[in-house]
């Protein structure tokens, strides 16, 4: 008789007793009196409690049953003497992850890989290059590192690294190489054109991409992709990271053996994992034990790395040796290389971690985990508990995340937007979690003969909608399991759909489920036996056709979580969704044709998660109003809030949404409804904009079809803000003061006919507050877009001249004056202006090094950027943003890297060209008029690439040879001219 089963049991016999409460609870709240016909009858409450107590009488004598064997068999509970307590690290900025900005002892590896790269004295166009080693050894770490170095940086015009893994699917990789270079993904291309957009990707272009972890050991399969590659101008590189030698023959015209770290260097990397930062002595026995226990490693650096982490917390020599002595040669079962010392590291970590981590052995190997998904999956299998009842459980699950991303259990975290996280498992990591998950935690195969009567925890791998009834007598024979899920990384709508009658017996068959993904099997109708599952605590049915939920998903009144997003064709949420009295994550991201929101949501105060909010275009008793928002205050990450233009009583709706008060909310969307309104109201919007100021907190606001013609002041006090996106609101003439914002890294202002000025303000208020001190006018603004806006005049209303007030945009070159003192931006990386002609005056961007597009607007305040040297009212060059020290001051423009002119110029001046030694790239679209090139061509010397196109006088002039133009260009590497 099995303890774990037993306590599984005896936890779902838990669950149905407190789920009893919650429906009681529910059913009193509405005052129900009628008969329910259901397990959990309202109206016969004897009969659930005598049918509770036989169930609690068997699961009772079931434990008995089990102590009695243990004593029976003389087996004892055996307590390990260095057990790690759950510790809070005094170390700096706890649970703050930084990525490794040193890679130790790799330096003469990774020289040796540049000098391959570098080496242009190959007889073919596009070279292969393997680096070969064991697992856990860097080879992706060293890829990665040579990736970005510098040297090799400026070499290549194309830099691609995609991660191949297990299954060497072509047509995948193709997909991937392209993606990454176009920053889309081809969709639902064939072969062949895929083919063909790649090899003219490639063509004529120096290009390096990164094959990481290749196994495909199959000749024909790597011909089969090779020939795809080949299009490449001479000095290409193709770089592949393997284990397997047989691969390195197939692929490779050249190979490096990676191999494992010295002994020196090992210890260098465990006492960087093992002690606090910035020590500086260690004790001599110390060291010679951790000299013995990084012989153990054999110089592997996950190894070392993971055991460092666990080190970290043993301060004395005993420790050190219990671990060298006893733990490291306990590990019996696991004999293949460094998987003991991958074991240890297991092995001490505190028992809240470990089901954490032996969860995770559910995604396959090379997924990439969405930590908030992870997160919400935790919660629901109750692996997450707080003693502290003002802390939510995702924060504490946070905490567990962290924990373990610190002890190198997950690797390669990529933020979105600082609001999100995805990660990798090394593959040895991920071997080592599916070895202590045991028949827990199953991967199903595709022919699910690996399902276990006794599995928990289910998970599919794969896209294939017929499996399920073709495997579903096998699949249901696993009754208890609790995790049902989908974890495959891309699916075709082509597909077909799942059977309602297959989803049907699967769902009646799984009462235990506490989390069912159902993203992606084109479903248009989710069963009424979703009902019965009543310990559920997470359901996904994204990315599926259903158009309305049935009803009885109400009764799952332990739901935490519920994703539809991209349920294109929903229109409607549950009517009595305020049934769902656990429900705190409700994401409805990009749910289009939903209609309204329905009455009662507002109940559902624990909501933590609700992107999308629906305003109706019509009243009824079910679609419930803005009023909903009021109390639901938990509300975190981004909310979209949509069809504004459609509430009538704007002063008072706007302002019952109580978005001031909802400090967790981190994103905030506004969209008026252009389509069908006339701007009747558009007064009444104006007056009523303060109703919708947010808390001072919030980061991201993007205002959409707003139709007032100002803007609330409010937008001038969110100094927490970092990016403002404004977009389309046609009367708007000019905004607030926004110069002071101490955190905004970005603006982009899009299609705003009505806007005039971009403050109403004085120029000299910001004149003086930039004179001052640069550091307070735009003091973090990083990326500005300003385009189609025609009617644009100027940055500024007016500028008090004495007792004369001037528009700036009357303001002409002549006013030496007021150009000396124009404001500039102090940090500004990226300017993209267009369609803005009227444009007369502006801050100006002298430290620009990102990038200049300049598309079919105002040259002025290039012109006046340029000239910055040449006025008495300033020093001769200005400070640089990339550069902390006051005292570092660079010419304007010089750090400018992407220069891209769409023009109607005949000429390109001289003087724009001066000051470019930085520029890398020059685009030049669409300028039919320009018939010739600056002579000043041959001082961009950090020229890398010269892009021409659809400028038929100059592509002549650039003929190579003999076009006129030819020696001006003639030095630039890399040329494309159309």
């Amino acid at each position: 008789m099995n303890l774990g089963d037993a306590v599984y049991d005896a936890d779902d016999l838990l669950s149905e007793f407190t789920t009893h409460v919650l429906q009681q609870k529910v059913m009193d709240g509405d005052k129900i009196v009628k008969k329910v016909r259901t397990f959990f009858s309202s109206s016969n409450p004897l009969v659930f409690g005598l049918e509770m107590a036989r169930k609690l009488k068997a699961m009772r004598e079931r434990l008995n049953d089990i102590s009695n064997d243990r004593h029976q068999f003389q087996l004892k509970l055996v307590d390990c003497p260095l057990e790690t307590r759950v510790v809070t690290r005094g170390r700096d900025q706890t649970h703050s992850f930084v990525p490794d900005e040193d890679v130790i002892g790799r330096e003469k590896d990774k020289q040796a890989i540049i000098d391959l790269l570098l080496d242009f004295d190959v007889e073919d166009n596009v070279s292969f290059i393997s680096i070969v080693g064991i697992g856990g050894l860097g080879k992706t770490t060293l890829a990665q590192y040579v990736f970005n170095d510098e040297k090799v940086q400026t070499n290549f015009e194309l830099k691609i690294s995609v991660c191949v893994s297990d299954v060497f699917d072509i047509k995948k990789i193709v997909e991937m190489i392209i993606g990454s270079t176009t920053g889309r993904k081809p969709e639902n291309l064939d072969m062949d054109p895929l083919q063909n957009e790649l090899r003219e990707t490639l063509r004529q272009k120096k290009y390096l991409l990164i094959l990481d972890d290749v196994w495909n050991e199959d000749s024909e399969k790597w011909y089969n992709l090779k020939i795809f590659l080949m299009d490449g101008a001479k000095g290409s590189k193709v770089v592949i990271t393997t284990r397997s030698n047989k691969v390195v023959e197939i692929t490779s015209t050249s190979s490096y053996f990676l191999e494992g770290l010295s002994r020196d260097q090992s210890w260098s990397l465990l006492k960087k994992m093992a002690f606090k930062k910035g020590r500086e002595t260690i004790n001599f026995n110390l060291e010679a034990i951790g000299m013995d226990i990084v012989a153990k490693c054999h110089g592997v650096p996950l190894a070392i790395r993971t055991i460092g982490k666990v080190l970290f917390f043993k301060k004395t020599e005993a420790e050190w040796s219990y671990i060298k002595n006893t733990k490291l040669t306990d590990v019996t079962e696991l004999k293949d290389g460094i998987m003991p010392i991958l074991k240890l590291s297991y092995d001490y970590l505190p028992s809240h971690l470990k089901c954490c981590f032996a969860y995770c052995s559910l995604f396959p190997k090379d997924y990439l985990i969405n930590k908030l998904t992870l997160i919400q999956l935790w919660i629901s299998q109750g692996f997450i508990q707080s003693s502290e009842e003002n802390l939510k459980l995702e924060d504490v699950a946070n905490e567990y995340f962290m924990d373990l991303l610190w002890r190198s259990f997950f690797q390669e975290a990529k933020e979105d937007r600082g609001m999100n996280m995805k990660f990798k498992m090394h593959d040895l990591i991920h071997d080592l979690a599916q070895y202590v998950s045991k028949t827990d935690c199953i991967l199903v195969d595709t022919s699910a003969k690996n399902v276990k009567e006794k599995g928990r925890h289910l998970s599919f791998p794969f896209y294939n909608v017929s499996f399920f009834k073709e495997n579903l007598s096998t699949l249901v024979k696993a009754n208890k399991v609790r995790t049902f899920m989908l974890a495959y990384n891309e699916w075709k709508y082509d597909q077909g759909t799942i059977e309602e009658s297959t989803l049907r017996k699967l769902i009646s068959n799984f009462r235990y489920l506490r989390a069912l993904d159902l993203h992606g099997l084109n479903m248009k109708m989710l069963p009424d036996t979703i009902g019965t599952l009543i310990c559920l605590k997470y359901l996904d049915l994204s990315f599926n056709d259903i158009e309305v939920l049935s009803s009885s998903i109400t009764k799952l009144v332990n739901l935490q979580t519920l994703k539809l997003c991209k349920c294109e064709k929903l229109r409607e949420l549950p009517v009595d969704i305020q049934k769902m009295v656990s429900l705190k994550h409700l994401d409805l991201n990009d749910c289009e044709n939903l209609t309204h929101m329905p009455c009662g949501l507002g109940q559902l105060t624990s909501l933590q998660t609700l992107n999308l909010f629906v305003v109706s275009k019509g009243s009824s008793k079910h679609c419930g109003g803005l009023l909903e928002l009021n109390k639901l205050n938990e509300l975190t990450g981004k909310i979209e809030i949509k069809n504004l233009a459609w509430v009538k009583d704007t002063t008072s709706e706007f302002k019952v949404a109580n978005l001031k008060e909802k400090e967790h909310l981190s994103e905030l969307v506004l969209y008026w409804n252009l389509e069908g309104y006339d701007g009747v109201h558009a007064k009444d919007d104006e007056n009523s904009m303060d109703g919708l100021q947010p808390h001072q907190s919030l980061k991201y606001l993007e205002v959409v079809g707003y139709v007032g013609v100002r803007f609330s002041s409010w937008l001038s006090f969110l100094t927490n803000l970092v990016d403002l996106f404004i977009n389309n609101c046609k009367k708007c003439q000019y905004l607030p003061p926004l110069y002071q914002l101490p955190t905004l890294q970005k603006l982009i202002i899009l299609q705003m006919d009505g806007l005039e000025y971009m403050t109403d303000g004085d120029m000299n208020d910001e004149i003086s507050a930039s004179l001052a001190s640069p550091s307070t006018f735009f003091p973090s603004l990083q990326t500005l877009w300003l385009c189609g806006c025609l009617n644009l005049k100027g940055w500024w209303r007016s500028v008090d001249k004495g007792n004369e007030a001037t528009t700036t945009s009357t303001i002409s070159s002549s006013t030496n004056h007021y150009h000396q003192h124009i404001p500039y931006f102090p940090r500004l990386s990226f300017f993209f202006f267009s369609g803005c002609p009227k444009m007369t005056c502006m801050p100006l961007f002298p430290n620009l090094e990102e990038g200049l597009r300049l598309e079919d607007g105002s040259l002025k305040a290039l012109e006046e950027t340029i000239e910055m040297n040449n006025r008495g009212g300033r020093a001769s060059s200005f400070p640089s943003s990339s550069s902390s020290s006051s005292s570092s001051f660079s010419p304007p423009l010089s750090k400018l890297k992407l220069l891209q002119l769409t023009l109607e110029l005949e000429s390109l001046p001289e003087e724009w060209f001066k000051n470019l030694t930085s520029l890398k790239r020059l685009e030049i679209w669409s300028c039919p008029n320009l018939t010739s090139l600056p002579e000043g061509m041959s001082q961009l010397t950090s020229l890398q690439t010269l892009e021409i196109r659809g400028c038929p006088q100059l592509k002549q002039r650039c003929k190579k040879e003999n076009g006129e133009d030819w020696d001006k260009i003639s030095h630039i590497p890399n040329l494309e001219i159309d």
